[in-house]
């Protein structure tokens, strides 16, 4: 049997999650919320297993400076852009991360963000909660059903075809447009956009749920908001740096676009402040992932794959 390794845990899990990793590690876990590089150092003295976040940077200096007994590297988190993963590759460190586990909650995520922009969530919670509801009125707040209505979906990936499936409960006919055409079996009767600017002219909803990378960067510009229709709802689950703010926030401004639903942004926590002045933008604070069930299966991937890489297996989730 191989002998049992430690880890040192540098963001604060659930417990529940910190339970399921103390099953297969020894586990020491930080109790400052932002540990410093040096610190995070210190403790890993000994150590096998690195567990950090995306806030954490995990930069090729950092990544030299490790000690010789880390081994691997674990982000409990999809998203790997904050670990610098040739400098991990030279040092012979195993990598991993945590795809497909948070499909459902991303999903279910995705359409509260719809539902709530299409319906104008901001707007409505702001006069409730401010004491001064006057009562029911036919013109109060009329938003938009999303009943029959097109999406388009930018990125069709797992996430993006739970989304298709829950969507399709509401009647709602689905595009999408990829790199590649998906399997009929996987399309699901989805019509494919080829050229995006395609789809765009012909949806009602604009659902962007492709992760980041040199080509998706800044996909959603001023020149692609103009193909949209004046009512059209832009939802963003993917990356927020998948958006050109300057270019929503105008059209948003203009009522070019009807309304948006955000849970990522550029700059994350400092995100531009005109979108705190927009009454059409439904924004939450990143919480696509933030269910009980997902956090959880996060844990349990990247204790398992770990487990299996070292039993000479080949996990789906390392990613070096």
């Amino acid at each position: 049997m191989l002998p049992r390794w430690s880890m040192y845990i540098g963001c604060a899990l659930p417990d529940q999650v910190q339970d399921d990793l103390a099953e297969a590690f020894d586990v020491t876990a930080t109790d400052v919320p932002a540990p410093s590089d040096s610190l995070v150092l210190e403790a890993l003295h000994g150590k096998q297993v690195l567990l950090t976040a995306v806030n954490t940077k995990l930069t090729p200096q950092f990544i030299s400076a490790l000690p010789d007994s880390v081994q691997a590297i674990a982000t409990y988190s999809v998203g790997h852009e904050h670990i610098h993963l040739e400098a991990a590759r030279e040092r012979g460190l195993a990598v991993f991360n945590t795809p497909n586990v948070l499909t459902p909650s991303v999903a279910e995520t995705a359409m509260l963000l719809l539902l709530g922009a299409s319906r104008r969530g901001t707007e409505s919670i702001t006069l409730v909660r401010s004491r001064a509801w006057p009562g029911w009125s036919p013109r109060q707040l009329n938003g938009q059903e999303i009943w029959h209505k097109s999406l388009g979906i930018f990125g069709m990936g797992r996430i993006g075809r739970a989304i298709a499936s829950l969507a399709r409960a509401f009647g709602m006919t689905i595009h999408y447009s990829n790199r590649n055409r998906l399997s009929p079996e996987l399309e699901q009767g989805a019509v494919f956009h080829a050229d995006v600017a395609d789809m765009l002219r012909v949806i009602d909803v604009l659902m962007i749920a492709s992760p980041s990378t040199s080509s998706t960067k800044l996909f959603l510009n001023a020149e692609r908001i103009r193909l949209l229709k004046p009512n059209a709802v832009v939802v963003n689950i993917g990356r927020g740096d998948l958006v050109v703010d300057d270019a929503l926030v105008g059209a948003l401004s203009r009522h070019e676009i009807f309304a948006a639903g955000l849970d990522v942004f550029n700059n994350e926590p400092n995100i531009d402040s005109r979108y705190f002045d927009l009454p059409n933008v439904f924004m939450l604070p990143h919480i696509g992932s933030s269910t009980v069930e997902a956090r959880r299966r996060m844990g349990l991937v990247l204790r398992d794959g770990i487990t299996a890489w070292r039993n000479g297996e080949k996990p789906p989730n390392r990613l070096v």
